[in-house]
């Protein structure tokens, strides 16, 4: 293993220790395939990044963006890093931090139907999604 893989492999364990409300409550309702069997990883390393959560069936990142990702030049960042992602064959959904406190629930409902049409139609793999 490589230096920038223990690196980020290290930097997802500390974040999965660190977690903010937003993904403590979402983590709690996904793990455990309690989403309609889909399994979700949280702080999962993929090449440079580190996504919040991924669906490997659906080949689906999401994201809890809290206020700071309308700041600066975030959402270029942002924009960025998902196009890269897409690279890798891998969808990004963004959910703001605010809706996932407002409603668990919902923010569940709109992640299966963003993971469904993927897990018939996966997007091909530009190299795989692993660290």
């Amino acid at each position: 293993m490589t230096r920038p893989e223990k690196s980020r492999i290290a930097r997802a364990r500390k974040l999965r220790r660190e977690m903010s409300l937003p993904e403590v409550l979402l983590w709690t309702a996904l793990r455990g395939a309690r989403l309609d069997g889909l399994k979700f990883r949280r702080q999962h390393p993929v090449g440079p990044y580190v996504l919040d959560f991924y669906c490997p069936a659906a080949h689906l990142a999401v994201e809890i963006d809290a206020w700071s990702h309308g700041a600066e030049d975030r959402p270029e960042q942002d924009a960025i890093r998902d196009m890269r992602l897409a690279e890798r064959g891998v969808h990004t959904l963004r959910i703001p931090a605010g809706e996932v406190l407002r409603s668990v629930d919902d923010t569940l409902a709109t992640i299966l139907e963003t993971a469904r049409p993927w897990t018939l139609n996966p997007p091909p793999s530009g190299g795989g999604v692993g660290p």
